[in-house]
């Protein structure tokens, strides 16, 4: 019962960092570009970029050092690919996209070219165990 009271504590204590350090980014973020004279789009999408980060990049510090690499790549590929596809799906709820025939045949021909360059890697990272 007390570790389940330990794991419900830190969970809040964890929450509220979170929310008090995004407020803190977010108002440094502000400060930094009235007194930099910088766009506050420019910073404000800098700190959302490396705030987003953050956490995929404490994981995959966290992964190698224990030798569990394959996670490292999950995290990077996955979030790669869950950030395009939710970009580029909330952009074409909001306003449709119109591409070219041209252009999509070339995209699909370089994310599937990218996607078979990738298998071997992934294979021969399991041959290493």
């Amino acid at each position: 019962m007390l570790e389940i009271l330990l794991h419900v504590l830190l969970i809040i204590v964890g929450i509220s960092l979170l929310y008090f350090g995004g407020d803190w980014l977010v108002k440094g973020s502000v400060t930094l570009s009235d007194k930099l004279g910088i766009s506050a789009l420019f910073v404000g999408l800098t700190v959302v970029a490396f705030g987003t980060s953050a956490p995929e990049l404490a994981v995959n510090i966290n992964a190698a050092s224990r030798g569990n690499s394959a996670i490292s790549f999950g995290n990077i590929f996955g979030s790669n690919i869950a950030n395009i596809l939710l970009i580029v799906g909330v952009s074409a709820v909001v306003w449709p996209i119109a591409v070219s025939g041209g252009t999509l045949v070339r995209d699909t021909a370089v994310m599937l070219g990218a996607a078979v360059v990738l298998v071997p890697f992934f294979a021969l990272g399991d041959l290493g165990r």
